[in-house]
């Protein structure tokens, strides 16, 4: 049987079509303007409406007063970045700061712990699984990534309490995560092959669980030593705001006369409950997820999702758009920030700290208009939640409704206004999915909800995604670069980007093309930046594929203009594949 017989006249492309295609593209003198806008600036450059930045102004009717910007520098940590800043700024108005942060390092090291157990727990449960099985996959995607929810923040917090910044301040394996992140999965892999060929030779639950508990001794040993053991006890010392009388008293003397608050010995469990003393059971995971799979006015859980084995399932109270918004109002305008999840990739502006649809014009730069909608973005994997920030204020127009919101960031300073953003409303209609209300700014049939029996959701399903956007510059720095053909006039390098695996969103890779001549690769190459596709110079390639390549991007576009990055390849002809 002839199979070529069988297939569509329509299936490939053809010399014929691309002829056409080019005539049409040339023809039409405004595609012409944009491809050297874009080829010159890169597209957000090329696609930015400057009358879009003019009409988002960054006043706000209602604005909250916060401390200093965070930066969660090269890791994932966002959803903790969020969920702290969201509570210091109870605990700075509770007790009169001027400033105040707490250690998310604190809270990072017994993540990483408990993500490890949780993550064993979930191999155990799953021992009949083959590991090709999609629940096993979901389960064995990533031990102890990163990224999280509010409700893995709670869990934490109930379990640790917390500490300020200086009593465990950052280290070098919290600021960059890559390495103790790519070690401990690897190590947690291996533990779950070791649990799975032993259950398969027989070995009893008891015999199991005594090797996981001696595993999780690894994990501990792991963890201590690339971020140092956090303290069980520390000291405090808090300045309060200026008065009058001593800030006349410190003009007058040069000491510093600001009453001060002091704790010796104080546990972190004490200290949240001292000096932040929320209870975070009353805070109620919102999702608006228009999807017929996740029908509005139900309780949601995730099935195999979590850090903290032994705390409860994270709920999630599906609502209607209204009712999502009119809570968020509700509570910024009554004085307290918001955590909230969405998808960030979409029609930003890292830079300027925009968030909008009308100031990134890439609909009137290609010429096609973007019109999925949000249902659409959750159920097809476009548009799903991958960071976490904190809503600090909302613009409401003349008829009470809000047209724009501020979004305090843990990007550091140098991103957005001074590390802040501003949303359009139609922005946080379309990619905001989640948000974090206290119970007593819901309506009375959302609290209802809250006694409702669950409907369990399996981790794969869009309802909500974990939040883990890496870094400060959009894409984590994973060494663990591959070559997709080796030994060729043409090397592809991939950059191994979990946010683009994740969300397809902001994607990486080297392309770099050699000369060859006889046994010798030419130094002369081509390689494009994945961050921003702009070019960087090859500096040290040698007379075969080298062990390691070392790159210098010198172009001012690039946000590693002047830094240097190594990479190492594989020998390997075969297509990677990232886990």
């Amino acid at each position: 049987m002839d199979m070529a017989s069988n297939q569509p006249d329509n299936l490939a492309l053809t010399a014929e079509q691309l002829r056409e295609y080019s005539a049409a593209f040339n023809a039409d003198r405004a595609n012409l303007v944009a491809a050297n806008a874009a080829v010159s600036n890169g597209i957000l450059q090329a696609a930015t409406s400057y009358r879009g930045v003019r009409e988002l102004p960054r006043t706000f009717s209602v604005e909250l007063k916060q401390g200093s910007i965070t930066s969660q520098e090269h890791s994932g940590r966002c959803w903790m970045f969020a969920s702290l800043n969201t509570l210091r700024y109870e605990l700075m108005h509770k007790w009169n700061l001027d400033d105040f942060e707490f250690s998310e390092s604190y809270l990072f090291f017994y993540d990483k712990l408990e993500k490890s157990n949780f993550y064993l727990e979930n191999v155990l449960k799953t021992l009949d699984k083959t590991t090709d099985s999609r629940i096993f996959e979901a389960v064995n995607e990533g031990p102890a990534d990163d990224g999280g929810w509010w409700q893995m923040f709670v869990a934490l917090v109930k379990k640790y309490g917390l500490v300020p910044k200086e009593a465990y301040p950052e280290s070098s394996n919290s600021r960059d995560s890559s390495a103790f992140e790519q070690y401990l999965n690897t190590k947690l892999r291996e533990f779950a092959a070791e649990l799975r060929d032993a259950h398969q030779a027989g070995k009893s639950v008891e015999e199991l669980r005594s090797l996981k508990t001696g595993q999780m001794s690894v994990v501990y040993r792991i963890c201590a030593i690339a971020m140092g053991e956090p303290p069980a006890s520390f000291d405090l010392l808090l300045r309060v705001k200026d008065d009058a009388k001593a800030s006349e008293s410190c003009t007058k003397s040069g000491i510093d006369s600001r009453r001060q608050i002091v704790e010796h010995g104080i546990t972190p469990q004490e200290f949240y409950a001292k000096y932040v003393g929320k209870d975070l059971d009353d805070f109620v995971s919102l999702t608006n997820s228009p999807l017929a799979s996740t029908p509005y006015y139900r309780r949601y859980q995730l099935a195999f999702v979590g850090n903290v084995a032994e705390a409860a399932p994270m709920d999630f109270i599906n609502v209607p758009l209204d009712v999502f918004r009119k809570a968020a109002v509700d509570q910024l305008t009554a004085g307290h920030p918001i955590w909230f999840a969405c998808d960030c990739a979409q029609f930003s502006l890292r830079k300027a700290g925009i968030f909008d649809r009308g100031t990134v014009r890439v609909d009137e730069l290609f010429g096609t208009e973007f019109a999925s909608d949000k249902a659409h973005g959750l159920e097809y994997n476009d548009s799903r939640s991958n960071h976490a920030m904190t809503l600090t204020g909302v613009n409401l127009d003349k008829a009470g409704e809000p047209d724009r919101w501020k979004v305090e960031n843990s990007w550091g300073k140098d991103n957005g206004e001074d590390g802040y953003y501003v949303a359009s409303d139609a922005w946080f209609d379309r990619y905001v999915t989640e948000i974090i209300i206290r119970r007593e700014y819901l309506d009375d049939a959302t609290r209802a909800l809250l006694e409702s029996e669950p409907v369990e959701l399996d981790p794969w399903q869009p309802l909500t995604k974990r939040c883990r956007w890496y870094n400060l510059y959009g894409a984590k720095p994973w060494l663990g670069l591959q070559p997709r053909l080796s030994c060729s006039a043409v090397l592809i390098l991939f950059h191994k980007n979990k946010c683009a695996n994740d969300w397809g969103s902001v994607g990486g890779y080297f392309v770099m093309a050699f000369r060859r001549t006889t046994q010798r690769m030419q130094s002369a190459c081509i390689a494009a930046c994945p961050w921003n596709r702009q070019p960087v110079a090859c500096e040290n390639v040698g007379s075969a594929l080298p062990e390691r390549l070392r790159f210098r991007s010198h172009h001012p576009a690039c946000q590693y203009a002047g830094h240097h990055l190594t990479v190492q390849p594989i020998r390997s002809a075969s297509h990677a594949r990232f886990a």
